[in-house]
């Protein structure tokens, strides 16, 4: 059978950072305070005219450009997030249009933070059961958009940002297990209500209803522990391996809080935690990649090494991974590497606004003959 395996890696924060001394101008907090209880010391926020599906693309072509592969040879994009570009069409299916993915199928998961490691999971059983080869994972969200900047509670833990890994079939070990979990009882722990049919637009049409993020955040914090530690326990058992032959551990970058309880509940010695949730905050979907990035640029993980992934997430879903690196990550890429992308993403976009165009002069055409009927 084959097994699914990381090729390349890639990962994209936008560029305004987000301080606690800017946010005590914001909000009724201080850096001392939110520092205690989260060890979140800044976060990354998306610029206006930055869309979930632009961050995910920059993250994707870097994941390509590390695998040195096109996008044309991708079989299926996924793109996990709970903020989409749009309610439809999916983010995915922008994503796929602008890497010039053009044989590829596109769709999103919404498991919210847990969201990376449910596509990892999807991408790899593909892989597995031979009807995917190569496989583009991103997880990609902007909570910032949701939050109420008044809210202490919930405004200082998140920021935005993508990171992305191609997979591909191949003989070695690659991913070993997984498990994937929900408690729906829980679904309104951490929510953002309005936008679908449960909670619509209000009745003058214009003001959108339960447009911020809610959180329990005492109930989230007991549950996640209990489950990243859990799950992470599962996948280790049922890869075979023992905690000591565990290399790096990356849980979901929630809460510095959270991480820690976590890794002592498994019994994990610092050194084989990975956190950065102090310089990005929670950034949903996009934080294990992103950590998942770090960690191989600080060379904290090498070919042969065990790596286990685990997320949770709002629904109330969670998601593990184990995993055996296998894969040479590039210090340095080809110098050719940025001409040849922008040559790919160029032709992908002459390609679409020539599609546009076809469907334009389709539509004239059709009118003009159904007219003339």
């Amino acid at each position: 059978m084959k097994r699914a395996k990381i090729i390349g890696v890639g990962a994209y924060a936008p560029r305004r950072v987000l301080t606690n001394p800017e946010l005590e101008k914001m909000v009724a907090t201080s850096d001392e305070w939110i520092v205690q209880r989260t060890g979140i010391r800044e976060r990354r926020i998306a610029d206006p005219s930055e869309a979930t599906s632009d961050l995910a693309v920059k993250a994707g072509l870097q994941a390509l450009a590390v695998a040195e592969t096109h996008g044309s040879e991708v079989d299926l994009v996924v793109v996990a997030t709970c903020t989409p570009d749009h309610v439809m069409p999916s983010t995915a299916s922008i994503v796929q249009n602008r890497l010039g993915a053009t044989g590829a199928g596109a769709m999103d998961v919404n498991a919210a933070c847990a969201g990376f490691v449910y596509a990892l999971n999807m991408a790899a059983g593909l892989i597995e059961s031979g009807r995917a080869k190569t496989v583009l994972v991103i997880g990609a969200d902007e909570l910032s958009i949701y939050l109420n900047w008044k809210d202490r509670n919930t405004c200082i833990l998140f920021g935005d940002g993508a990171g992305a890994v191609l997979l591909k079939a191949g003989d070695e070990p690659g991913i070993m297990s997984s498990t994937m979990g929900s408690d729906g009882s829980g679904a309104g722990l951490l929510t953002i209500p309005g936008g679908g049919s449960r909670f619509r637009m209000s009745a003058n049409g214009k003001k959108p209803v339960g447009q911020y993020l809610t959180m329990n955040g005492s109930q989230v914090f007991r549950w996640a522990t209990q489950m990243m530690t859990g799950a992470a326990e599962q996948v280790i058992a049922s890869s075979g391996l023992n905690l000591e032959e565990i290399d790096l551990f990356i849980p979901h970058q929630a809460n510095m809080r959270i991480i820690e309880s976590t890794a002592k509940r498994l019994g994990l010695a610092p050194d084989k935690v990975f956190a950065n949730v102090d310089r990005y905050g929670n950034t949903s979907a996009a934080s294990i990649p992103i950590a998942l990035c770090e960690a191989l640029d600080k060379g904290l993980i090498k070919v042969g090494d065990n790596v286990v992934l685990t997320s949770f997430g709002a629904g109330l879903s969670w998601a593990a991974v184990a995993l055996r690196w296998s894969a040479e990550i590039p210090e340095r890429l080809s110098p050719w590497v940025p001409f040849r992308q922008t040559f790919e993403t160029r032709v992908a976009a002459v390609r679409s606004a020539l599609r546009r165009q076809q469907r334009r002069v389709g539509t004239v055409i059709d009118e003009t003959l159904h007219r003339d009927s």
